[in-house]
């Protein structure tokens, strides 16, 4: 079936056809978060014949994410011909593929890259953003901030992390940032230059062995595990 281009959509479901950028509001100055080919998303506030008019609301369907889309992007949407449904996997299914996910992680550390607060296509992520990339690959949803993936995942005692796990660090109230731990005491993670860093390295959870590792170990808040796919809470545009 020939796609469809979408100018003035109503609202409804969309398959995204091109990577494209999400902002936090509708003036679109702020990245909130990225959007992959073959993501959907609903639209849930139509074009306007309006030349004032510079982005419509949207929800990105895998992860329920809330954002505006620039208007010249909706050339980026075909209507889509099914509705989004998860995956279902449980944890055994999830282990057979931590081994890919932690290969994404350390293959975007290998290209050039730097830290893009909302970045979640590569080659440039935000913490959350590389660590939902790093799962989507293997086609697990998280959720798509550090604090929801907190919330989302299995807790897990610190002494007994295995490779896969998630870290998680910030302040007291709830997480900022988070990486994903690979193993013998390292984990990998995308960091801003606030962290001592642009871009993606990896650090150490114990016997810190620099002042970035050492300032993240005084954040870190606990450990998290994936134990299933992301089920969408919104199932329909409203």
């Amino acid at each position: 079936m020939e796609s469809q281009e979408v100018t003035e959509p109503i609202i409804g479901e969309y398959q995204v056809i091109a990577h494209l950028n999400v902002y936090d509001s509708p003036d679109c100055t702020r990245l909130a978060t990225q959007a992959r080919a073959d993501r959907h998303l609903f639209v849930l506030s139509a074009a306007e014949n309006s030349d004032s008019q510079q982005a419509v609301e949207v929800r990105l369907c895998e992860d329920d994410y809330p954002g505006w889309l620039k208007v010249q992007d909706l050339e980026k949407l075909e209507i889509a011909t099914r509705s989004y449904r998860a995956l279902q996997v449980n944890r055994a299914e999830i282990c057979v593929r931590l081994p890919e996910v932690v290969s994404f992680t350390q293959d975007a550390m290998a290209e050039p890259n730097r830290y893009l607060w909302g970045g979640t296509v590569g080659p440039n992520f935000d913490c959350s953003g590389l660590v939902q990339a790093a799962f989507d690959s293997v086609g697990i949803w998280l959720p798509r901030d550090a604090y929801q993936q907190e919330d989302f995942l299995h807790p897990v005692a610190t002494g007994d992390i295995e490779p896969g796990d998630l870290i998680f660090f910030g302040l007291e109230k709830r997480a900022t940032h988070v990486g994903l731990y690979i193993g013998e005491g390292e984990y990998i993670h995308s960091s801003g230059i606030d962290h001592g860093r642009d871009g993606i390295g990896i650090d150490r959870l114990s016997s810190p062995r620099d002042e970035i590792s050492e300032r993240l170990f005084q954040m870190m808040r606990r450990a998290g595990r994936v134990m299933e796919s992301y089920q969408p809470r919104n199932r329909n545009p409203k």
